[in-house]
């Protein structure tokens, strides 16, 4: 086999794969893992249901697929922030990022949330292995900034679940938000909803808000 046949195959095997997550996002925010149906995936991603079983092997390999890319998918510069960066532009830059995922990511956030509802039967050893080390990483941050004075709350832990809260709302009740506000949010709303959003939670910490953010 030359190396530009291995190429191509190898570019059409990523496609593939790109668009068969894709789908199958699509159809585990509808119908949640139960409901879902590898051929309605094999319908939207217009390839056939062989393709799935080659690359993912079963409904659950594919699902665990899309957990992980949606979790790769949150990897934010706040994993690798400082006790000497700044809190209040690294916070924001939080914030904004978690808003941008919900206005442009909507079904990965309503995946996690169904999972998360459930008990987290597939995220168990990622739990224990590596999101409790991230998040014990985060909390000794923000505790180090609270300790020099730097943030003006009490919980580090509340803190973060205040910010995923809030920004994750605006995909996961989406459609209660169109309901209320009698139509949908552009993109222009998300800019309003995320610079109030960041004011909030910097107001909170006693921190000013950045100048690009205001």
């Amino acid at each position: 086999m030359t190396a530009q046949k291995t190429n191509k195959e190898g570019r059409i095997g990523a496609q593939n794969r790109a668009r068969i997550l894709a789908a199958a996002e699509q159809e585990f925010a509808l119908h949640g893992y139960n409901g879902t149906r590898l051929q309605n995936v094999a319908d939207r991603a217009q390839l056939p249901k062989t393709n799935i079983l080659y690359y993912f092997k079963s409904k659950e390999g594919l699902y665990l697929a899309v957990l992980e890319q949606i979790l790769t998918l949150w990897n934010s510069a706040f994993d690798v922030a400082t006790v000497d960066d700044d809190p209040a532009l690294v916070l924001a830059n939080y914030v904004a990022e978690k808003m941008e995922i919900s206005r442009t990511k909507p079904e990965a956030s309503k995946i996690y949330a169904l999972e998360i509802i459930n008990g987290a039967p597939n995220l168990s050893k990622f739990y224990k292995e590596q999101h409790v080390d991230w998040m014990d990483g985060r909390v000794a941050l923000l505790q180090a900034w609270i300790d020099q004075g730097k943030l003006s709350v009490k919980d580090p832990y509340y803190l973060l679940f205040n910010i995923w809260a809030c920004s994750q709302h605006y995909a996961d009740f989406q459609a209660q938000i169109a309901a209320l506000r009698g139509k949908g949010m552009d993109k222009q709303d998300f800019s309003d909803a995320t610079k109030a959003l960041i004011h909030m939670i910097l107001s909170g910490c006693g921190l000013s808000v950045p100048d690009k953010f205001k």
